[in-house]
């Protein structure tokens, strides 16, 4: 039986933070939450660059201990090679919370995107790891930073795969993913299969410059 967004339950009232907020995919980001009517905290190294970003969409800046020590719900979407000291140093303030990663570990030549390895499997598992007193979710991965931040872009057409080990975070989540017009949050699996979830994101970077397009994923009878 298919499950419905009617059946999650109600975040409307969640502070979003997002560290490594200005970078495009994490400003996209910012721009649909706090257009559904969310607190966004953008979060940077620098508190300054932080809220120039902020100022641009009706949001706060502050630097990435601040935003993760205020917010309700944390999303990672730093660059891959400073992501595992990023969370080492914000373990205190993240611990009891929602951590959302939608972090790729990609590298890049010549033919394209693929998938860097990762010790641990998966940078989501890779947050697990570091943040033992957090509730990791992996989600967001496959959404186009181009279309979040374009504003003639009314709705998102696609399914955000969401997974981890906790099935009240998912929810969440899910319902979270929910409030991006267009799109539909989808359950996707445990953490342990957050991998091939972030591994996929080459496959689609391949497809995007193949047919110069911003592909997202849907998933049937669901």
């Amino acid at each position: 039986m298919a499950e419905h967004t009617t059946d999650l339950p109600d975040v409307s009232t969640l502070t979003i933070g997002i560290l490594g907020g200005t970078g495009d995919q994490g400003r996209g980001l910012a721009v649909r939450f706090a257009a559904a009517g969310h607190t966004v905290l953008i979060g940077s190294r620098s508190a300054e660059r932080a809220q120039r970003a902020a100022e641009e969409i009706g949001a706060r800046g502050a630097d990435n201990a601040t935003v993760a020590a205020e917010a309700d719900l944390v999303i990672v979407a730093v660059p891959w090679d400073g992501h595992r000291a990023l969370l080492e140093s914000l373990r205190e303030p993240l611990t009891g919370k929602i951590v959302v990663d939608c972090v790729n570990p990609l590298g890049f030549d010549k033919q394209g995107a693929y998938a860097l390895p990762v010790e641990e499997g998966s940078a989501a598992q890779q947050a697990a790891a570091v943040l033992t007193g957090s509730r990791v979710v992996a989600a967001f991965h496959h959404v186009s930073a181009s279309l979040l931040l374009d504003p003639s872009v009314p709705g998102i057409d696609l399914d955000i795969l969401v997974l981890g080990d906790d099935r009240e975070a998912t929810d969440i989540v899910r319902a979270l993913a929910s409030r991006i017009p267009g799109a539909r949050g989808v359950y996707g699996g445990r953490l342990r299969n957050a991998h091939q979830i972030e591994a996929l994101t080459a496959n689609l970077i391949s497809i995007n410059r193949r047919y110069k397009a911003h592909a997202g994923i849907r998933v049937t009878d669901v």
